[in-house]
């Protein structure tokens, strides 16, 4: 085992900011840092023009484990408002989640059997992607999203959206007005929650008698066994294992009734949760999951410090790949400026003199510069015009998809590299 990683001491000019001092889901207070990724700009907080490079904010970023539930989750928690209330990602803009979400609402709506009458709310609805596609069913929908630039697009396609954070003051807001949700959908928003429990607590709350809760998270699994580090940035306060997920849903007074895996978004599992009164146990899926994860060793600090340890070799691998193309003259772009791409770029020092430009097909990013590295993001019609030797695809969880959109640039000689697990070139 490696010796205990030092948080980073870097002090934000903000006080937006504050340091976690006890486990977001059970309070134990002994928390075990194992990475530091160091001083970084928030991930999705991209700039306008150069002249906001000399002021950005930047924060701590490391990451803990808890020895008694086994969460992993920041040690930094930045405001919801400086994070969320003016947001810059949108889900619409992948054919791959498109298709994940018109798969997903069959499903659910099978599964519980839902008709005209009864109502599904999504909590973090962002631009009402996923309740389309239940709206498709005939069933009514109700959005909660906080960024109220989001909100409004969902809005103006034909989704009710409220424009607040999801609360248990909210939910019984949301049940006063539009009685109770049949299901509750809450996807890729649990790990940014400052307060899982008392969310799952309010989610619980709004749901009819007969009703489920469906979660979807990425997967502790595949971050550690694909060293998937450059999913951690500050909107990421936890990151789950079915282990902490148990924990979690026994405290908001909910059985974990099943889980299911998918690939998207790099390894995400749906829970469906319902009532613990008419759900006495745990479903026999989450309980073998939790089982194997103890059984590859997800419960011991251990496994945390070698990831650590991996993630430093990654960058080595990562940064020497980009270097060497250099020195042969080779020219380099990205392709993509998600988030976890902006975790990837800061730790890995990669800046514009080995990353002159990344293209991005949301409007919202084009035009601007990728936060701490100042790289700018062109938009995707410069891959063609440009023709770079290699593109490295910062959003790999949609790989194929880019590759598959990009086959004249490879027809016309392009390569692609793929940085998770390992760097590779395609």
């Amino acid at each position: 085992m490696t010796s205990p990683v030092q948080p980073s001491v870097h002090e934000p000019p903000s006080p937006l900011y504050r340091r976690v001092t006890a486990c977001r889901v059970c309070g134990d207070d002994r928390l075990e840092p194992f990475l530091s990724l160091g001083p970084m700009a928030l991930a999705n907080s991209f700039l306008a023009s150069p002249a906001a490079f000399v002021d950005e904010p930047t924060y701590p970023l490391d990451v803990a484990v808890c020895p008694s539930c086994s969460l992993v989750q920041l040690l930094d928690s930045v405001s919801p408002e400086a994070l969320f209330r003016d947001y810059i990602y949108v889900t619409g803009t992948s054919d791959t989640i498109r298709q994940h979400n018109a798969a997903y609402a069959a499903a659910v709506v099978e599964r519980l059997g839902l008709g005209p009458g009864d109502l599904v709310v999504e909590a973090a609805s962002n631009d009402g992607s996923l309740l389309h596609a239940f709206q498709a069913h005939g069933v009514r929908v109700l959005g909660v999203e906080p960024a109220r630039n989001i909100a409004a697009q969902a809005e103006a396609t034909g989704i009710e959206t409220l424009p607040e954070f999801f609360s248990p003051e909210v939910a019984r807001e949301v049940r006063a007005r539009h009685g109770p949700a049949r299901a509750i959908l809450a996807n890729n928003v649990l790990a940014h929650v400052p307060d899982p429990c008392g969310f799952l607590r309010g989610a619980a709350d709004l749901l009819a008698d007969d009703g489920m809760i469906y979660v979807e998270v990425p997967y502790l699994g595949e971050f550690l066994d694909r060293t998937e580090y450059d999913t951690i940035y500050h909107e990421h306060l936890s990151y789950f294992s079915v282990t902490a997920l148990l924990e979690l849903c026994q405290r908001a007074g909910l059985a974990l009734v099943s889980v299911e895996h998918f690939p998207v978004h790099g390894g995400t599992i749906r829970l469906q949760a319902g009532p613990a009164a008419r759900h006495p146990t745990h479903g026999e899926s989450a309980l073998a999951l939790a089982a194997r994860e103890a059984a590859r060793g997800w419960t011991s600090p251990d496994r945390y410090h070698a990831f650590a340890e991996e993630v430093a070799r990654h960058r080595t691998e990562l940064v020497g790949l980009l270097t060497g193309l250099q020195a042969a003259r080779a020219t380099v772009a990205g392709y993509g400026a998600p988030a976890k791409g902006n975790t990837l770029l800061n730790y890995c020092g990669i800046r514009p003199e080995l990353l002159p430009y990344t293209v991005d097909k949301n409007p919202r990013k084009v035009g601007r510069y990728t936060p701490g590295t100042h790289i700018p993001v062109l938009a995707v019609d410069a891959v063609i015009a440009r023709q770079p030797d290699y593109l490295l695809i910062l959003a790999w969880n949609f790989a194929q998809e880019i590759m598959e959109q990009q086959d004249v640039y490879r027809r016309r000689g392009g390569r692609f590299i793929v940085p998770i697990p390992r760097p590779e070139i395609v």
